[in-house]
């Protein structure tokens, strides 16, 4: 087939346009499996090409090294999900058995802080409405219980395709990397050295995105599961698992749940508590973002820790979890585009 002539080549483009819109329409449901299958390949791909390399079976190596990644990432991801929604249900059966008891806790937060209550009442809310309130939620357990049972289940088969997808596609990523690559790059209108470059960066970061929030993401949880069960604080593991996804945020960290809770130890009385979570918060969980973050995450990047923390809360806010690594890689892509164009089209123009 020849496209000779301007009419038939635009055509054709137009057509070309059309037809890819309509492909990634039509895949955009499992977005998130796919986006996922990626990144875990281009995290394990490293290791095939360092220890498999051998192998001439491609099929085989590809295997190998999916089985790696399943064991060592992706199931103890699913272990922890399934012991969080364990440990929530737990919680919830505590509550309904009165094991857990809101409205002592919501006395005790009241004497303790009394004058929370003139600040609220400037902004119209009491302590009396706050407790009704309370009492109402309490009352409705059992039917938040049953929402939330139906939700989970409804969304559990969702759950388990776009899982067996994604390790599905990730076989496929593994076995035929080198090809896809050389097939963007052969398809895409733009010079195979900037391609490989951009390739390069975008392969970069989202391996250490995902390496070094991983890392750190799990021992901040860890440390503030452990910490928080030795003070017997109720939920430890349920704690655990919510600290290792606020750790995920650079900056923030899991402060943004342990800090609370000592200063509310602190407030009710429990100083030897209260001063050994802040302690041991600020001296040993902190101390994991800050050393180790930068080291896995900010260096390998390339990318300002301002730029990876903005990057990372709009990644979340515009495209939910995959804004985790998509967010720091459109920094990169973004980064290394502008350089692209700074060093060579800009400099063509200036002195031409």
């Amino acid at each position: 087939m020849e496209i000779t002539t301007s009419v038939e080549r635009k055509t054709f483009i137009m057509l070309l346009v059309v037809v890819s819109i309509a492909f990634i329409w039509i895949l955009q449901p499992f977005f998130g499996a796919i986006f996922w299958a990626y990144a875990l390949a281009i995290v394990v791909y490293s290791i095939q090409e360092t220890y498999f390399e051998r192998f001439e079976n491609k099929n085989l190596r590809a295997f190998i090294c999916l089985m790696i990644s399943v064991f060592f990432m992706v199931m103890p991801i699913v272990f922890v999900s399934i012991s969080f929604t364990s440990q929530i249900n737990d919680i919830f059966d505590q509550v309904n058995s009165g094991e857990i008891n809101l409205r002592e806790y919501f006395e005790q937060f009241k004497n303790t802080i009394p004058f929370l209550g003139n600040w609220l009442n400037h902004l119209g809310v009491t302590y009396d409405n706050l407790e009704i309130k309370l009492q109402s939620a309490a009352g409705n357990n059992g039917g938040l219980f049953t929402k939330y049972s139906v939700y989970i289940g409804q969304n559990t088969i969702s759950f388990l395709v776009s899982f067996a997808l994604m390790i599905y596609l990730t076989f496929f990523f593994l076995r035929d990397g080198r090809e896809l690559t050389r097939l963007f790059i052969r398809a895409f209108p733009i010079s195979d050295k900037t391609e490989r470059t951009l390739l390069s960066k975008i392969a970069e970061v989202t391996r250490a995105t995902i390496k070094g929030n991983l890392v750190v993401a799990t021992i901040q949880g860890a440390l503030g599961g452990i910490i928080f069960w030795i003070i017997d604080i109720p939920g430890a593991l349920l704690w655990s698992v919510v600290m290792m996804f606020a750790a995920l945020l650079p900056a923030i960290g899991a402060a943004i749940i342990w800090f609370p809770v000592a200063l509310y130890l602190l407030m009710i009385g429990d100083y030897v508590s209260g001063i050994a979570l802040l302690m041991f918060g600020g001296g040993v969980i902190a101390l994991v973002d800050n050393l180790l973050r930068p080291m896995l995450v900010g260096r390998d990047t390339g990318l300002p820790d301002y730029i990876v923390l903005l990057t990372t809360l709009g990644g979340l806010s515009v495209f939910g979890v995959n804004g985790l690594v998509i967010g720091p890689v459109i920094a990169a892509l973004f980064v290394s585009v502008w350089g692209i164009f700074m060093r060579e089209i800009h400099a063509q123009v200036m002195y031409t």
